[in-house]
């Protein structure tokens, strides 16, 4: 496990305040990115928007501690130190992983600034208390794309279980429709011209404290349990 120790440098007052600022208007506005940072000042790693219990039992805070503030903040600290050499001020970070993703020779700043992207849109993507029905024009695409919820969540449960290694499954709009879809590593649906609504994460850091070898029981039990419907409408809508 790669890890690290500080804590993150963003408050929370901040990081409400950029994303009432952003509003709706683009994904990095329901992420809580303000649409203006720059690469050159250094991106903040936002706020969990629970505490580190919030989201037990279906994932512990000792989960929490390692996954959010250790590997969650190691990409953040090494999208910065790989930046403070490359002349890609004025973007956002979804912008830099998205132009990193164009040069084999910026691998590395791909991996880390997707991986900080994906993380911080993964947390948004949970709350406590979460699961149940959709609502609204989320709840008519996935009955368009998927004939109900129920198939919906199979789709969802398919990509994420059989990513083989370490990934992502999504749940993105692609032609206009909904999609489970899945990458490898630090790979985004953006890269491919989709729009992503949610993340599961299953690189094994997210779910092995845990469930050990268990990755479907840690999925079925985000979904049943967690997962934010109401962000991944926003981000529809967005």
């Amino acid at each position: 496990m790669q890890s690290d120790q500080t804590s993150p440098n963003l408050s929370r007052r901040e990081f409400v305040a950029a994303t009432a600022a952003a509003g709706l208007l683009s994904m990095a506005g329901s992420l809580g990115f303000a649409k203006d940072t720059l690469a050159a000042e250094a991106f903040a790693m936002p706020p969990l928007p629970y505490p580190d219990n919030a989201l037990e039992p279906v994932i512990s805070a000792n989960t929490i501690s390692f996954h959010y503030s250790k590997h969650t903040k190691l990409y953040y600290d090494n999208t910065n130190k790989i930046l403070e050499t490359k002349p890609m001020a004025g973007m956002t970070l979804e912008k830099v992983f998205l132009e990193a993703a164009k040069d084999a020779a910026a691998m590395a700043l791909f991996n880390n600034a997707a991986q900080a992207w994906n993380h911080t849109f993964y947390w948004n993507g949970l709350k406590a208390g979460g699961g149940g029905e959709p609502k609204g024009k989320l709840a008519e695409m996935i009955h368009e794309s998927f004939g109900g919820l129920e198939n919906c969540l199979k789709a969802l449960t398919e990509a994420a279980v059989t990513q083989f290694g370490s990934g992502w499954a999504w749940l993105a709009v692609e032609g206009g429709k909904l999609a489970a879809v899945k990458t490898g590593n630090a790979g985004n649906p953006m890269t491919n011209g989709q729009k992503p609504l949610l993340a599961i994460d299953v690189w094994e850091h997210a779910y092995y404290l845990d469930y050990q070898n268990r990755r479907a029981d840690y999925v079925k039990a985000v979904l049943e349990k967690l997962v934010n419907w109401e962000f991944a409408a926003k981000n529809l809508e967005a």
